[in-house]
C-alpha cells in the first residue's frame, strides 16, 4: 500500500499518541478512526473504557490489538502521566467537565478539571518537547459584541457583530456571580497558558475549540448509563425526553442560537491536525458548522421530527414545554446568545470543511439512540419506583 501524504506531499509516519480522555465521546470516535485507517498506535489514558471496549477486547481480535493500549488513570493524580506522555510523540488532551449543568452547581470541580489539572499535561509536554493538540471550547468567546447592542439595532444581523474569529474576537464572559462562565474562563486561561509556552519555552501546539459535536456515544441517557439526576448536554437531553414521551425543556424559550457539527466530520478536521504539524503547530481552530445553525427551540422541533420518523412513534401533543434558566439550572445561570464559527483559518490552513446537514446528523444520532436505549427505557419505566 503506498505511503500516505500530507496535504504538502510529504509522507506521514506513524507516530504514538498518548490520548487522554480517550474513553469520551470524541476519544472514542477519533480512536476508531486512527485504528481503522492509520498505522498510529494510542496509549489511550482514561478512568473509563465503556465507549471504547469494542476497540480493547478480545485481545488479538482485530488488526490493530497491539495498536491501541487502555490506561486506567486519573490525571489529577497519578504519577504515570509523564511517563507515558514521554513515550508518545504527541499529546492530545481530551479531558474535561464540560456539561453547562456542572458549571454551576460544581465551580471548583469545574475550574479544576478544565485549568488545575490541564497544568501537568502542558508542563510535561513542554519540558520533554513534546506536541500538544488540546481541545478547549467555543464557549471561550462567551458572549457576543452584538448582544450588547440595543434589541432593535440593525447591526445585530451585522456578522462583524456576532461571527467568532479565533484571532480577532474578544471573550467577553458575565459577572462573577454568574458561575456558569467558570467553564469559559478556566478554558481560556489554560489556552493562554498553552500559547504562553509556546511563545516563551517553544511548545509545538494546537488548540481545538469545538462548536457543538453531535453524534453517537454523546454524553450519557439519564438513569441508564449515566447518574438519574444528572443532566447532560442539550442534545443528550433532548434525547432522553424523547425516548421517556416527556416533552423537551425549552430553558427560557429556546431562543439562544447554536451551530452543530456531526461527529465524523470533526474527527476529519482533526485528522488533519495530528498529521500536518506544519499547517497546525501555533494556530487555534474553530471546528463548526455555520450552515447548521438554529435555535434551540427550533432543534427541539427538528429533534422530534426525525425522532418520530426513526422509532416509528408519533409525537407528543404538546412536544416542548418552557421552563425557566433558574429552574433547570440553578442560580447564577448565564448565556452566550449566538454561536457562529468563523471558518477562515481551518480551511486555508487544513482544506477542511464540514458535509454533513443538521437533519441528516440529527437523523444518524437519533437512531443510534433509538437502537441503544429505547428498549432499556421502557423496561426502566415498567419497573416499580419501590425497588
Amino acid at each position: 500500500m503506498a505511503a500516505k501524504v500530507d496535504l504538502d506531499g510529504n509522507p506521514i509516519k506513524a507516530m504514538t499518541i498518548c490520548m487522554i480522555g480517550a474513553g469520551g465521546f470524541i476519544g472514542s470516535h477519533l480512536c476508531e478512526k486512527l485504528m481503522a485507517e492509520t498505522p498510529h498506535k494510542v496509549l489511550a489514558l482514561d478512568v473509563y473504557s465503556d465507549k471504547i471496549k469494542h476497540l480493547l477486547e478480545p485481545a488479538g481480535s482485530h488488526p490493530w490489538s497491539d495498536r491501541i493500549q487502555f490506561h486506567r488513570l486519573n490525571i489529577k493524580h497519578d504519577s504515570r502521566l509523564e511517563g507515558l506522555i514521554k513515550m508518545a510523540d504527541l499529546t492530545i488532551n481530551l479531558a474535561a467537565i464540560c456539561t453547562p449543568a456542572d458549571y454551576n452547581t460544581r465551580p471548583l470541580d469545574t475550574i479544576y478539571s478544565n485549568f488545575i489539572d490541564a497544568l501537568p499535561v502542558v508542563k510535561y509536554c513542554s519540558e520533554n518537547s513534546k506536541r500538544l493538540i488540546h481541545f478547549s471550547t467555543c464557549e471561550v468567546y462567551g458572549k457576543t459584541i452584538g448582544s450588547f447592542l440595543p434589541k432593535d439595532s440593525a447591526l445585530r444581523k451585522d456578522p462583524a457583530y456576532f461571527v467568532l474569529k479565533e484571532d480577532e474576537s474578544p471573550c467577553i464572559f458575565g459577572p462573577i456571580d454568574k458561575q456558569r462562565w467558570s467553564y469559559a474562563c478556566a478554558k481560556q486561561l489554560i489556552e493562554r497558558l498553552i500559547y504562553a509556552e509556546g511563545a516563551e519555552n517553544g511548545l509545538e501546539f494546537t488548540i481545538v475549540r469545538p462548536f457543538n459535536w453531535i453524534g453517537p456515544r454523546m454524553d450519557f441517557i439519564p438513569g441508564i448509563d449515566g447518574p438519574s439526576e444528572g443532566v447532560p448536554r442539550v442534545l443528550a437531553c433532548f434525547s432522553n425526553n424523547l425516548l421517556r414521551r416527556e416533552p423537551l425543556k425549552l430553558v427560557d424559550g429556546g431562543e439562544s442560537q447554536r451551530t452543530f457539527v456531526y461527529i465524523k466530520d470533526a474527527i476529519e478536521a482533526v485528522m488533519l491536525m495530528i498529521e500536518n504539524p506544519a499547517r497546525a503547530n501555533s494556530h487555534i481552530f474553530n471546528v463548526g458548522n455555520p450552515d447548521n445553525e438554529v435555535t434551540v427551540r427550533q432543534l427541539a422541533e427538528m429533534m422530534t421530527e426525525v425522532y418520530s420518523k426513526v422509532s416509528g412513534e408519533p409525537s407528543l401533543e404538546s412536544p416542548t414545554v418552557d421552563v425557566s434558566s433558574t429552574e433547570f439550572y440553578g442560580v447564577g445561570y448565564d448565556d452566550s446568545d449566538k454561536r457562529i464559527p468563523d471558518m477562515t483559518i481551518i480551511n486555508k490552513q487544513l482544506g477542511w470543511n464540514p458535509k454533513t446537514s443538521l437533519w441528516d446528523l440529527l437523523e444518524s444520532t437519533l437512531t443510534y439512540q433509538h437502537r441503544t436505549y429505547a428498549e432499556a427505557i421502557k423496561q426502566a419505566i415498567a419497573k416499580p419506583a419501590a425497588n
